[in-house]
């Protein structure tokens, strides 16, 4: 009888007949593939540097990327694969300007005007009352559930809520999106009578400052980065005062890395927002869920002791985010009717 033949013998791929390549063609295939990468993606390999935290594998990519951008910028294939690939991209085209180069830490205090100034701020009876018909709710993942939460209490009240929530977005990065150029577009396709902006947690990476230089996370320099980035992005939703804006700060994280970020981001909320507080309404969410900036799993809802942070101690489950629901209709009841 002759032996079955056993096709799970790896040798066999080995036998001359069968190969192919060797070691030194392994070795031209990775100098090609890193050639092409140089040539067509130059600039998103410095951009992807960027926006890394400082560290070792910073400084080794941004030593490929800034000759690698230096080279795409000199030839005109990355333009071209951009352009042939556009029609791949699924999110809405983003154009204009984004943040501004500048960033306001000039020191300019520029012009005080009556929008600064909320009615009840100076004892002023308050602005009529407007009917709201579009809701736009936006943000990182802090978003959710809190987007389909307020899209179901509104929906009986004939309120078109957009669920918009762009998942491992912030506003200290551009790599995904840049927000100053996504709140343009949502304000050109959806004209919001208002919106509820909860953003944040993957926030904390190095920003442009005066002169390009990279300003880490968490100094007022930075802080001020930020809050400059709020203020155009905000100042984009109110659309001139035609709209009112709810900003949401971060409830404080669990570790202790995150929570120090979520206290710089949410001074630069406060501050960026100031020059619309007629307009721009921030929903401060520490004082409900981590009074004193202290982190905590539970709190009471009527009486009983629940459960209202998700697993990974930085969002709110379903519990958490039916409450926070209730705050934010409670604020948009202040302004409009529905």
């Amino acid at each position: 009888m002759p032996e079955p033949h056993d096709d799970s013998l790896m040798d066999r791929f080995d036998r001359p007949e069968l190969r192919r390549h060797g070691a030194r063609w392994a070795v031209g295939s990775i100098v090609v593939a890193a050639v092409l990468l140089v040539v067509f993606a130059g600039h998103a390999v410095l951009k992807a540097g960027e926006e890394m935290n400082p560290g070792v594998g910073r400084t080794l990519v941004m030593a490929f990327g800034r000759p690698g951008n230096w080279i795409a910028q000199r030839t005109p294939l990355e333009h071209a694969l951009s352009d042939a690939t556009s029609f791949l991209d699924p999110n809405a085209p983003l154009s204009g300007p984004g943040f501004s180069s500048a960033n306001g830490t000039t020191g300019n205090a520029g012009t005080v005007t009556p929008a600064a100034f909320s009615p009840a701020a100076i004892g002023a009876p308050p602005a009529a009352k407007r009917r709201l018909r579009t809701l736009l709710v936006t943000g990182d993942s802090m978003s959710m559930p809190l987007d389909s939460d307020l899209a179901a209490d509104l929906l009986s009240d004939g309120v078109r809520v957009i669920q918009d929530p762009h998942i491992g977005t912030g506003i200290s990065t551009t790599f995904v999106v840049n927000w100053a150029q996504l709140s343009a577009a949502q304000v050109r396709s959806y004209h919001p009578d208002a919106v509820v902006a909860f953003i944040g947690a993957n926030d904390g990476f190095p920003m442009a400052g005066p002169g390009g230089l990279q300003v880490s996370c968490c100094s007022a320099a930075w802080a001020a980065i930020y809050a400059n980035r709020v203020r155009q992005i905000a100042n984009t939703y109110r659309q001139a005062g035609a709209a009112h804006v709810y900003w949401l700060t971060l409830p404080t994280p669990r570790d202790p890395a995150r929570a120090k970020i979520s206290r710089v981001v949410n001074a630069a909320i406060d501050v960026g927002t100031q020059p619309w507080a007629a307009q721009v309404t921030v929903i401060d969410t520490v004082p409900i869920f981590t009074p004193g900036g202290v982190y905590r799993d539970t709190m009471k809802i009527g009486g009983a002791t629940t459960i209202v942070r998700q697993s990974d101690g930085i969002h709110l489950n379903d519990a958490g985010s039916t409450l926070l629901t209730r705050v934010v209709l409670q604020a948009l009841r202040r302004n409009f009717d529905y």
